[in-house]
């Protein structure tokens, strides 16, 4: 088993290599003695100069040498979905991943405009290649419900051998025939054996999958069912997983500082504008918005139409984001371009920081300008406000925008004016330009997910820490984990910077750091797998979140791996289980449930156990006591696998417990037979082995009973005690009188079934035969029935008694 486990898991990393080497088997365009050749990417060496243009694949790592508004997705890389603008200016000496604009890399895609560059590394030492490589050389982990059951085994083997041993000395000191003692002692140790865990166990962890697969969770791996109610930490991606990764127009201010809400999110016409403040908008201030929104509607280079009642948009984020504010504010983009024919662009690039559009309406010639404030407002004298053109406040607006950068917003500022110098040519720059006058300020935000908040909380009640990780702007990743109570004003997120400083994931600063955030921004793909390493070394059980290429390592270096479903196939290969709707709070509901199937396994092993310790209980007070045997093989073997074999699979259908979530997550060395567990099975077991041995005592010794018939009766009663203890067994702290039956049908019928073949088989001849049983009287059903029920008032006893107990410890 260790052998095909092993060599499972060696064939699944090869396999997730093997994905991620495929994006590199792509061709490339190069230049060699002036000359243009295509070629596979596998004859590429550091030194070939690459062509880039729009909609190619980057074949290799190249260090940019000239670009043409070349826009490149790395969202495979980095996990941020924003086009990055290339340059081919000189950077600092040590600078993310994210931030290095003057490079392509492999496998990342090239969304507009053109380039050209040189390769610096190929194949394997590309940062994709040293990604597939460290997926190799990530280690996995057990999941805590196999350490535990095979801590249970172990346990249970040892106790198993030591019983058999003593009763097997005690019956040859009796003068039993050793050959019924050798059929006794395997029969008693075959029935203390739990052997209906297997079946109950995967039941238990099936209905969990099946439950998760209703709240779009769908599980790769078995364990990783309960391995997930398991962790202590959750690593989460921001964009798409915490927010909706749609960039939404949110706030607008005014040349005059007036501010307003934008309803709505996502890129749609669902939304309306309002004021900060609650009041009435002025038709100045309406006109001034929606001539505002028109602007930049204009300097855009984006589609955003609805078909078939779905909206369908292509284009830079940004642009679409646009677009959505211009129909809430019912300017059709259409109508609008019919209006005014647009006759030049200068397009966005990193350098710039903004992008303008010239247009003509009327007969007159317009200028649309759209960018960072800080260099939009460098070619404004003016600004338009509700109550007319007035002087450039620029310290004023800044300053403002300042404020909502602070607040996690990404800001633009637009401006318009009339262009009287406008000449038709194929480029147009800065100079052509009119003195622009400003307009407003628009701040942008990826909108949380609404239920991500609660989701949080739900975390925090458990004992899971949620932190975030993400290749977004400190600021932003600031602003939206305190939104989300991931964290508070106090706590600063930790950079990638930051984290290259403090050493490598074994040091003491490294993990001091890590231990201290919950907020981490601009970091690389390794930087995210030493975090993960880190935590796991600290003695947390992680789960991470991830999407892309990048987050491949991590994913597979986690206890749990989780995928999201729009995510690439290496991601999915990897993890253990995907989440389909990309949700933080589906993952919560997965946490939940992993709760759930690891408590129906306690319950179950309950059950069996203490069964199981009734009966050795009953047969080692029998021989101490110098009594007969209470039953015979068969009739172990037929109490253990049929009567209670049924219901333990039925008890695995058992429905989650209200206050699962409020408990702290449990250490993963924590034994599922813990002292709380054998607490309950020697009261129970015991309660059950006296409550027969008793009977069989009257039977035999006071009534006088042939000993086949004494037996048959005091089956029935430990059939009608196992029917009885089951419903114990639904709750370990909770009465059973309150644990709704709702939450178990299949179990009632269960034990119906386990009670209705046990009774049938008593007057069936064959079965009479084989199990030594026979009909009963009217009186002796009586007596086991009133025998059975007192499972359950020493048991409500037990419980009521241990609460009591936990009450004052914690007084």
């Amino acid at each position: 088993l260790n052998s095909a486990l092993g060599a499972y898991q060696e064939h699944s990393a090869e396999k997730s290599a093997a994905s991620l080497q495929k994006l590199l088997r792509i061709k490339a365009r190069v230049r060699r003695s002036n000359k243009e050749f295509e070629i596979p990417t596998e004859e590429l060496v550091p030194g070939d100069i690459v062509l880039l243009e729009s909609g190619d694949k980057v074949p290799a790592d190249l260090r940019l040498l000239e670009v043409k508004n070349l826009l490149a997705d790395e969202s495979l890389l980095t996990g941020e979905s924003i086009a990055v603008s290339k340059q081919t200016g000189i950077l600092p000496e040590k600078v993310g991943l994210n931030d290095q604009v003057n490079m392509a890399f492999a496998g990342s895609a090239i969304t507009a405009g053109r380039g050209l560059g040189i390769v610096i590394a190929t194949g394997m030492k590309t940062e994709v290649g040293q990604i597939a490589g460290h997926v190799n050389e990530s280690e996995t982990t057990k999941p805590p419900l196999i350490i535990r059951m095979e801590k249970f085994t172990r346990n249970i083997s040892v106790l198993i051998l030591i019983i058999s041993l003593l009763l097997t000395t005690t019956l040859l000191l009796q003068g039993l025939d050793i050959a019924a003692i050798f059929f006794f002692v395997v029969a008693l140790a075959v029935s203390a054996i739990p052997e209906g865990l297997p079946v109950a166990l995967t039941v238990a962890l099936s209905i969990a999958v099946s439950r998760m697969s209703k709240r779009n969770v769908i599980v790769r791996r078995l364990p990783a069912v309960e391995s997930l109610g398991s962790c202590t930490v959750i690593a989460s991606d921001k964009t798409g997983t915490l927010t909706v990764n749609q960039q939404t127009a949110r706030s607008i201010v005014l040349a005059d500082g007036q501010s307003f809400n934008i309803t709505g999110q996502g890129y749609n016409d669902d939304g309306e504008i309002i004021h900060d403040h609650e009041r009435d908008i002025s038709d100045q201030a309406k006109g001034c918005i929606k001539e505002m929104a028109k602007l930049a509607m204009l300097a855009n280079e984006a589609s955003l139409i609805q078909e078939n009642g779905e909206w369908v948009h292509y284009g830079d984020a940004m642009d679409v984001a646009f677009l959505a504010m211009g129909y809430k504010l019912g300017i059709d983009p259409k109508k609008l371009e019919t209006e005014s024919q647009k006759l030049g662009i200068i397009p966005y690039e990193s350098e710039r920081k903004y992008s303008a559009a010239f247009y003509s309406r009327d007969s007159m010639t317009y200028a649309a300008v759209k960018g960072a404030a800080e260099i939009v407002l460098s070619f404004c004298s003016y600004m338009m406000c509700p109550d007319g053109l007035l002087k450039l406040d620029r310290e004023r607006i800044v300053k403002q925008a300042e404020n909502m950068a602070a607040q996690g917003y990404r800001v633009l500022a637009i401006t318009g004016a009339q262009c009287s110098r406008f000449v038709n040519k194929d480029e147009y720059d800065e100079q052509d330009l009119p003195e622009m006058v400003f307009y407003g300020l628009v701040g942008f935000i990826d909108p949380l997910r609404p239920e991500v908040i609660n989701s949080v909380f739900k975390c925090k009640t458990a004992g899971i820490k949620v932190i975030m990780i993400t290749g977004d702007h400190p600021r932003t990743a600031e602003a939206i984990a305190r939104e989300l109570g991931i964290t508070d004003e106090t706590q600063q997120a930790v950079t990638g910077e930051m984290l290259s400083k403090a050493g490598t994931s074994e040091s003491q600063e490294f993990i001091k750091l890590v231990s201290s955030a919950s907020v981490f921004a601009r970091v690389s793909p390794l930087q995210k797998l030493e975090i993960v390493e880190a935590l796991i070394n600290q003695g947390e059980f992680v789960a991470v979140t991830g999407d892309g290429v990048n987050d491949a390592p991590a994913l597979r270096r986690a206890h749990i791996g989780v995928a999201m479903g729009s995510g690439t196939d290496v991601a999915k290969e990897i993890s253990s289980m995907i989440v389909t709707d990309d949700n933080f709070s589906s993952i919560v509901s997965g946490v939940e449930e992993g709760r759930f199937a690891y408590d129906n396994v306690r319950k179950v092993v309950y059950l069996l156990i203490s069964t199981g310790a009734a009966e050795v209980a009953l047969f080692a007070m029998s021989i101490f006591a110098g009594l007969p045997l209470p039953l015979v093989a068969v009739q172990l073997l037929w109490l253990n696998l049929v009567t209670n074999g049924i219901q333990d699979v039925a008890l695995a259908f058992e429905g989650g417990e209200p206050e699962a979530m409020k408990r702290k997550a449990r250490k993963t060395n924590e034994p599922i037979f813990n002292s709380q567990m054998i607490s309950q099975i020697i009261v129970s077991g015991l309660t059950m082995g006296m409550i027969a041995l008793g009977f069989w005592y009257f039977l035999i010794e006071l009534r006088m009973m042939d000993e086949t018939h004494a037996r048959n009766i005091v089956l029935l009663l430990m059939v009608l005690m196992q029917n009885v203890h089951v419903f114990n067994c639904r709750s370990e702290v909770a009465s059973a009188f309150k644990v709704p039956i709702s939450r178990n049908y299949i179990l009632i019928m269960g034990v119906l079934v386990a009670q209705g073949i046990h009774i049938l088989s008593m007057h069936l001849p064959l079965m009479q035969t084989i199990l030594r049983i026979e009909a009963i009287s009217a009186r002796e059903w009586f007596e086991v029935f009133v025998l059975a029920l007192p499972m359950l008032l020493v048991m409500e006893i037990y419980k009521i008694v241990k609460k009591n107990i936990l009450n004052r410890k914690l007084v």
